[in-house]
């Protein structure tokens, strides 16, 4: 099969009468999305207006310390403080005194509970000692698990409620920073779009998630590795991808897109370093307790395997409908083979598109597909896609319907349990907890939907408005295809016969620079 034409490397966005990246010398002009995005427009008035055209980024007395990424760092922190705000009510009382008061407050956290349920106010040793109860050892990852200890280390003593109280403190702290860097990574990836992570930083879901579990530390972490591949430094994207592996087990489905865009553009060495990277990293973290502990390092894949239906999942909607209930074992089969099935459209979608997808958006729709077929869809899952829908579809519009269904998805599920869990029924009943996971899946779906979109259109993709090729793609930026299939194997709808020969040459005119196309 013929290779397909080369495409160039990305270049900085026009915005301004600035030269492409390298004529003259001149930097490429960053991205305002006040200038492209009509809800980032209508929302910039609460600031002043709009990025202006005669504008001059760091001009002022204070104008070069307020760079893009500081201040969407700044933004993130504070963010992330509000949250730990909205959590008040259940750090003063509602965590210790009842069972619904922490539901209708909305600000539940796994957190204070499992300082004494998982053995860290003992002082037991995650993995190595067992515990009382159902569970006999802790039930995630390893990476997760020393994190959950760090954070015990750095617990004082005292009365147990006080510590369990300093115990979400020392975490929300912790993860703090896993929240900075996550918004400073997204805001680092695509080059000339770093505004683009103000996506993440000002995410309501973020906000409202971030210290109920600790799924922050392996999004951080996944955050990074997209960041060290977008600069094309595959071993260590790898590396830090194998620790995100460690801490949760989602970021192992970046693999798979990350395969099929390295075959089609014939990267699969830089994969190979990849993978390498991400093989050795999880060994490391997780061989010692492999050895020394088998029985304790397994639970949490034993847990993940008999865990029953549970709350915000396709499978919880169906058995409750239906009334009949779905055992995990048939439960597990299901999501499998729809994640399977997901995972070849997926494949079929990555060499048959007019032009390669961008990891960010092949990584976006695989994790998604897991979040729709998995067997539970707890709240803070919510924040495994909000970085990769932020580089993967960077429109306020679509960002924010989705994460309003994802808002009103966390406020349901709480106001169910406090229903479920009130002799007075006060809260959600069932039909309208049905409701909010109905609104969560069509959420998601509306934005999968907008993503594929963008691969079978890539003239309305937003990142390539203005001729770039894949910022977060590192070795795949601007890299000719060698493997293609379908509509991709054959002639552009938009060739054109070149002025000398006659011969018909595949000239792509949609998404270059100056070009204004559609907004998508």
């Amino acid at each position: 099969m013929s290779p397909m034409p080369s495409l160039k490397k990305t270049s900085g966005p026009l915005d301004g009468p600035a030269a492409p990246d390298g004529a003259h010398g001149v930097k490429p002009p960053t991205v305002a999305p006040t200038r492209r995005d009509e809800v980032a427009a209508a929302g910039s008035e609460l600031i002043g207006g709009r990025y202006g055209r005669h504008s001059l980024p760091g001009s002022g007395p204070a104008g070069g310390q307020f760079t893009p990424v500081r201040v969407i760092a700044l933004v993130a922190i504070g963010m992330f403080a509000l949250g730990m705000v909205q959590k008040l009510p259940c750090y003063n009382w509602a965590w210790f005194r009842g069972t619904t008061s922490q539901y209708t407050h909305a600000c539940y956290s796994d957190i204070p509970h499992l300082f004494a349920g998982r053995g860290f106010a003992e002082g037991l040793i995650p993995y190595f000692d067992r515990l009382p109860g159902d569970i006999p050892f802790l039930e995630y990852p390893v990476l997760t698990g020393l994190f959950m200890e760090v954070a015990s280390w750095l617990t004082p003593g005292g009365e147990l409620q006080g510590q369990e109280q300093a115990y979400w403190l020392v975490n929300a702290g912790l993860l703090m920073v896993c929240a900075a860097v996550l918004a400073v990574c997204v805001a680092r990836t695509h080059r000339h779009r770093p505004w683009d992570g103000l996506l993440v930083a000002l995410a309501p879901s973020v906000a409202l998630t971030a210290t109920i579990n600790w799924d922050l530390l392996a999004v951080s972490l996944t955050a990074a590795s997209i960041l060290m591949w977008s600069r094309s430094r595959p071993l260590a994207a790898g590396i830090l991808l194998g620790l995100a592996v460690a801490a949760k087990f989602y970021p192992l489905l970046l693999l798979w897109p990350l395969l099929l865009l390295c075959v089609r553009a014939g990267r699969l060495r830089a994969f190979g370093a990849a993978l390498l990277g991400a093989v050795g990293s999880w060994l490391v973290v997780n061989l010692p307790v492999m050895l020394l502990a088998p029985d304790g390092w397994k639970q949490f894949y034993l847990f993940s395997r008999d865990r029953n239906v549970d709350f915000g999942s396709i499978w919880l909607l169906v058995s409750q409908r239906g009334g009949t209930a779905i055992p995990p074992d048939r439960a597990n089969l299901y999501a499998l083979l729809l994640l399977v099935l997901a995972a070849g459209g997926l494949a079929w979608l990555a060499f048959a598109a007019p032009r390669r997808p961008r990891l960010a958006q092949l990584a976006f729709l695989m994790v998604a597909a897991f979040v729709l077929t998995n067997k539970v869809y707890s709240p803070q899952y919510v924040l495994w896609l909000v970085p990769l829908a932020a580089l993967a579809r960077p429109r306020w519009r679509d960002f924010l319907i989705w994460q309003s269904c994802e808002v009103l998805y966390f406020l349901g599920i709480w106001m169910y349990l406090a229903f479920t869990g009130s002799g007075s029924k006060q809260g959600l009943p069932l039909d309208g907890y049905h409701f909010a996971v109905v609104l969560h899946l069509l959420g998601t779906l509306y934005l999968c939907f907008m993503v594929v979109r963008d691969v079978l259109a890539p003239e309305k993709d937003p990142v390539r408005r203005d001729g770039s090729d894949d910022p977060s793609g590192g070795v795949l930026d601007g890299t000719p295809d060698v493997f293609v299939a379908g509509r991709a194997a054959h002639s552009a709808r938009h060739a054109a016969p070149t002025p000398e020969t006659g011969a018909q040459e595949m000239l792509v005119t949609w998404g270059t620079p100056g070009a204004q196309g559609s907004r998508g």
